[in-house]
Order: structure tokens, then sequence, then C-alpha cells
């Protein structure tokens, strides 16, 4: 076996050779290129191991989610789950179906989706719980909001629904008005409401509160048209005329887990000025 070279140290008092310093700078080259060798291998399996704990992360962020992707998210399954004595409804609250409509009772489209609904309410009877938010497109439906309060209004004295239908009913008349005000006071006095309870309601903060409340709930669960409809918690999609309306309904009714469902457009613009699919 061949030995290593040790150098004579100069303070055993003896004189290096050429050859020995030749030697010894050699040793020395050798040494210090260890030690980078060393440095280079450290710095690689640091620099995996934070690259490794970095693609664990990504990782476990996808997983996460993954995850939260397969149910609805708050905002979708806010609409039914929060159900309370709040909303409008028509309708047993144990019914297995539940039609959540966000509406305005400006808008062309939900003014011919009342009858619609009027038909799906008689045809399930009591499978079908029927409840009505207020979704006001003010920026293109001027007179939108104050119909919203005049519904409430006529609550306040028990005739909601009986208000819901004269608006939708008589759209045309009030909807091209610069000031719809006289008109829907014309239409408590044909419900027998008291007039000065229902015009002082009109300004009522309490309504007010409730509307805006409504088209925020609606903004937070992604609505941006009118009508938008909910069915048990999923959106229903582009406005399906009746007997597809009923089918859908009767596939909800017959099916546990129905796997395909559709999401709904109208054809009207959100309040901040988007255009609907």
């Amino acid at each position: 076996m061949d030995q290593q070279f040790t150098p004579s140290s100069p303070d055993d008092g003896e004189q290096l050779t050429k050859k020995e310093r030749k030697q010894l700078r050699r040793q020395e080259k050798l040494e210090t290129r260890a030690a980078e060798s060393k440095k280079q291998v450290f710095l690689r399996v640091l620099t995996w191991g934070i690259s490794l704990i970095v693609l664990a992360g990504v990782v476990v962020g996808l997983i996460i989610l993954a995850g939260k992707d397969n149910g609805p998210s708050p905002a979708d399954s806010t609409p039914t789950e929060n159900v309370s004595a709040e909303d409008w409804v028509k309708g047993p609250a144990e019914a297995p179906l539940t039609l959540i409509e966000y509406g305005d009772f400006q808008c062309p489209a939900c003014a011919s989706y009342h009858s619609t609904v009027e038909l799906l309410m008689r045809e399930f009877g009591d499978d079908l719980r029927f409840v009505y938010r207020h979704f006001p497109l003010t920026n293109i439906h001027k007179q939108a909001e104050l119909a919203a309060y005049a519904a409430e209004a006529a609550g306040k004295q028990g005739k909601f629904w009986e208000m819901y239908d004269l608006l939708f009913n008589n759209q045309e008349d009030w909807a091209g008005k610069s000031d719809a005000k006289d008109i829907f006071l014309d239409y408590a006095k044909e419900l027998k409401l008291t007039l000065e309870q229902f015009e002082a309601d009109l300004d009522l903060a309490e309504i007010k509160d409730k509307v805006e409340a409504q088209l925020s709930m609606g903004q937070a669960a992604n609505v941006n048209a009118t009508p938008t409809f909910y069915l048990n918690g999923t959106k229903i999609a582009t406005n399906p005329k009746y007997e597809e309306f009923k089918d859908l309904l009767t596939l909800e009714l017959t099916t546990p887990s129905p796997e395909v469902r559709v999401e709904t457009q109208g054809e009207e613009q959100s309040p901040n000025g988007s255009s609907a699919q």
C-alpha cells in the first residue's frame, strides 16, 4: 500500500527541499478542493431539500383546493340553506323542493316567469316551497327599488303576495314612469291597505335595509341577472320554459342525488352593469 507523504515541518528545524515544498502545495490544493467539493454537496442537498419542501406545500395546497371544489361554495349554498322568517314564502316548510327567485319587479323576464311560478306551485302543490327575494337592478330599472319597497310595505299589512301579483301583472302600466309612487298608492287602495301607513312604510329604514340585504345576499351568491332561480341550493339554467322547468323539478323530486344541474341566467344586467350570459 502506498503511504501518504507527510512533509517535514519547519519547526523541526529542518530545511524543506524544493520537492517537499511542491508536495506541500499539492497537498494544500487537494485539501482545498476536498473542502470545496463538500461545500458543493452540502449546497446541492440543501437546495433539493428546499425544493422538496416547496413541492410538498404546492401539492398540499392543490389537494385542499380540490377538496373545496368537490362541493358548493358558501356563496352558492347560502340561498336555500338560510331561508328564514325574513323571507316571503309560499308552500310548506317541509316541502322537498325549495325554489328561490332573486327578482326585480320591473324586469320583463321576471314578469314572464311570474305566471310560470304560479303554474309550478299549482302543479307540485305541497311538494314545492317558493321564496321570493329582491334583486332590483337600479342601474337600468329606475322604479324597481320603489316597487320592492311597495311590496314590503304591503307585506307590513299582510298583503305582500297580493302586491307582488299586482306589480308583475301590471308592470307595463308603471315601469315606464319617471315616478310610479302614485300608481303604487292606487294599488294599495285596491288592496284596501291603510294608505297613511303604506306611504310612511315606503320610506321605512327597516324595509330599505331588508331590500339592500337581499340584494347583497344575491351578489354574494353570484347572482348577476334577473330572474335567477335556485332549486334546492343549485342555480337553474338558461331560463327553462314551463315544461322544461316542470321536468327539472320532477327530476329533483324523484332522484335523491341528481347529477345533472344547470345554471340560470336572465336577459337583464347586473347592478354593476355587466351583461348576463
